[in-house]
């Protein structure tokens, strides 16, 4: 371990107070970018959006766009959307297929693996001195979880399997349960006027939910007779569970149920497409079994979750625009094999519950916004945030990884969070950064690729 120099001391474990200003301040905001975004693994797309050779997809690294291919050879490149003459974007399109990019300032073009093939005048304005080899796209490295595409620009990093670490045998419950894998429906984009790290410690609070979304919770009640959870329900829940691994935070529940899929359904769908999705369920229950193992298959459930940094309730960018923006890309993913009515159904009930108009995000909007907004109040900012419940009751169980609370409604994975933040803001490298290594047994067939 190398000598830290600790620039931000913002937040206190024991006490759980947490300096506001990290929300507001743009020069944090610039460290962030560098410190995080510039060392952290990153979700950036996901295979099935690429599916064929040829084909891209634009999208970010923090605030540097770019650009995921899948090139003539099959391989996936994450390379920046940045023409290395002059800092030209090379592609504006969202996606594509195509060999190649042209920057269309002077028409250097680049192979969709990165290398400059070939730059107009070469001979006779450069003379034919100038080295090509040394001027291919900057890139990122590469690796893949469940078809989940993750890049960072530290190629001293760990490996992704480390980084994700135990945090994977809950995630795999939701990502990596079919043989034919999953596809991508989406994205919805918009904006909306927060911090991006209020979405992402919002993920494992489920101590709002009685109270920020009983509008939503009273409208499903009156149309499908969805049950109406009261607060003190949420705070005796002994089914649900609260846990953190290496900056991930994890909500999950142990099902009581004799149908697992009955702990699989869909908030805001219809009956018939219920009845639908669970029978085609059942017939994927031995080959979920094979995979994940009797206990994960039919008995754990992955719930509200986040994956350091920025990626929030599953495959959805929580892309950072400044102290006070965020522009959300929302995502559904689907099993493959799943029946096309399935995939509608499941697309458009996750839209209205998290979409860009969904009933739970309007809700959550607001709060994010004002919670970012205190921080940049004279006053306000002078008096920390409280992220004090349930201190001191967390810690390793005999049975599930990670550092895992007594109940279900606690802080600790904010606590987690803000504290892995200030680990990674004060690294001079990896070398750092402390990563749990993997200790539990991943019983089943399912690998980190698939």
């Amino acid at each position: 371990m190398t000598t830290i120099d600790k620039k931000y001391e913002v937040f206190d474990r024991e006490t759980g107070k947490l300096d506001r200003r990290i929300f507001s301040d743009q020069d944090v905001y610039d460290d962030e970018m560098e410190k995080i975004f510039g060392r952290s693994w990153v979700m950036v797309a996901h295979t099935s959006l690429i599916p064929n050779v040829n084909d891209f997809f634009l999208s970010y690294i923090g605030q540097d766009p770019v650009i995921v291919t899948r090139d003539s050879n099959n391989e996936i490149h994450v390379m920046l959307n940045m023409c290395r003459h002059r800092g030209n974007r090379l592609t504006r399109a969202d996606d594509g297929n195509t060999k190649s990019f042209m920057c269309t300032y002077h028409g250097w073009n680049f192979n969709n693996d990165g290398q400059l093939s070939d730059v107009p005048g070469e001979q006779e304005a450069y003379y034919g001195d100038l080295n090509k080899e040394d001027l291919c796209l900057i890139q990122a490295k590469v690796d893949t979880y469940a078809g989940i595409i993750f890049a960072t620009w530290d190629h001293d990093s760990p490996s992704l399997e480390a980084f994700l670490g135990d945090a994977r045998w809950y995630l795999d419950t939701t990502f990596n349960r079919s043989d034919a894998g999953m596809i991508a429906l989406g994205p919805q984009k918009w904006i909306e006027n927060c911090n991006w790290k209020a979405p992402v410690d919002n993920c494992s609070d489920n101590y709002h939910v009685p109270i920020t979304h009983m509008s939503s919770v009273l409208a499903r009640h009156q149309i499908s007779d969805e049950p109406i959870r009261s607060m003190q329900q949420q705070l005796d829940n002994t089914q649900n569970h609260h846990a953190f691994v290496n900056g991930h935070g994890i909500t999950f529940r142990i099902s009581e149920q004799e149908d697992p899929n009955i702990q699989r359904r869909v908030r805001g769908s219809n009956s018939k497409f219920q009845e639908e999705l669970d029978e085609w369920r059942r017939s994927k229950e031995p080959e979920v079994e094979r995979r994940l193992g009797n206990y994960r298959a039919s008995q754990l459930r992955l719930a509200n979750h986040s994956v350091f940094p920025n990626h929030v309730l599953g495959f959805r960018f929580a892309l950072p625009r400044g102290p006070f923006k965020t522009e959300f890309w929302h995502f559904t993913l689907v099993e493959a094999d799943a029946p096309l009515e399935a995939r509608i159904g499941l697309g458009v009930a996750s839209a209205n519950q998290n979409g860009a108009a969904g009933v739970f995000e309007q809700d959550d909007m607001d709060n994010w916004g004002q919670v970012s907004q205190s921080a940049k109040s004279t006053i306000g900012r002078r008096f920390p945030q409280m992220l004090v419940m349930g201190t001191g009751h967390a810690g390793r169980h005999e049975e599930w990884p990670g550092e895992v609370s007594e109940r279900y409604i606690s802080e600790n994975n904010q606590r987690g969070f803000y504290g892995r933040w200030e680990e990674f803001m004060n690294a001079n490298s990896w070398n750092d950064i402390h990563i749990d290594p993997i200790t539990i047994n991943f019983e089943g067939t399912a690998t980190l690729h698939g």
